[in-house]
């Protein structure tokens, strides 16, 4: 599962650790340590180049850093508001599912993140987690995306996104069942090819390996607000401190 995460890198940055061209012209969302559904993101993608009429160069491709709406509305829907139920995918069974399938078969993303909240249960309450790589690295969230245009013409097209998510792998599975699928290095080229289809040897589980670079730091309750914001949410609770930092520090 994954229904807030972190994202604080710049499209320059980005841009530089996926290898892509930044796409965003001034658009990009700035640095968010409270990614809630429906905000502007970053996304990373992988297209044919258009020419001038509007036809795509078969023999070219663009990697680009562009910005999406967290919160997939497929091209059928009739409503946008769709998108606020649908900002995660199941991977192994968004190629069957009316919403996701036609995105899973031509337009997949990477969604760049210095990591994802998860809620664990303790006692009465719930405890937040922010699960990141221990060598502050960014991880690449596996994401199908769409285009939605609605009745007037004029308007820009809205442009969504949905994390894909798979069964969480080793302790992540003692905080929740579900985790975002994140893809490595050498899977990036082949799950954006827009020319490729089948990507089901993508959809496992992250490795064990990949699982156990990434820190689990609990954190403040202060994330479950979507007010708040800055860098304080991802700092370690002390176990000696109130669960609450002072929200004066974390707006």
């Amino acid at each position: 599962m994954c229904g807030r995460y972190a994202s604080t890198k710049n499209p320059a940055k980005l841009a530089v650790d996926f290898d892509a061209v930044d796409a965003t012209d001034g658009a990009a969302p700035g640095a968010d340590y409270n990614v809630a559904p429906t905000k502007p993101v970053l996304s990373v993608v992988t297209r044919h180049p258009r020419d001038e009429e509007g036809n795509p160069d078969p023999d070219r491709t663009v990697r680009s850093i562009r910005v999406m709406r967290w919160g997939l509305v497929p091209h059928w829907a009739k409503d946008p508001g769709i998108g606020s139920r649908m900002i995660n995918a199941r991977a192994d069974s968004a190629r069957s599912k009316p919403a996701f399938r036609d995105a899973m078969a031509r337009r997949r993303c990477l969604i760049p993140a210095d990591g994802w909240y998860e809620w664990q249960r303790v006692g009465n309450h719930k405890q937040p987690f922010f699960i990141t790589p221990q060598d502050g690295s960014t991880l690449a969230l596996a994401g199908l995306w769409s285009t939605w245009r609605g009745p007037d013409a004029v308007a820009p097209p809205l442009v969504t996104c949905a994390v894909l998510t798979a069964d969480a792998v080793g302790p992540l599975r003692d905080i929740h069942d579900r985790m975002p699928l994140i893809l490595p290095t050498q899977e990036w080229q082949a799950w954006l090819d827009p020319d490729s289809d089948d990507v089901r040897t993508l959809l496992d589980s992250p490795s064990g390996e990949l699982v156990e670079a990434l820190e689990l730091r609990p954190v403040s309750t202060a994330v479950n607000d979507v007010r708040h914001g800055g860098p304080a949410l991802v700092k370690r609770l002390d176990p000696e401190q109130p669960a609450l930092l002072d929200l004066d520090h974390v707006r």
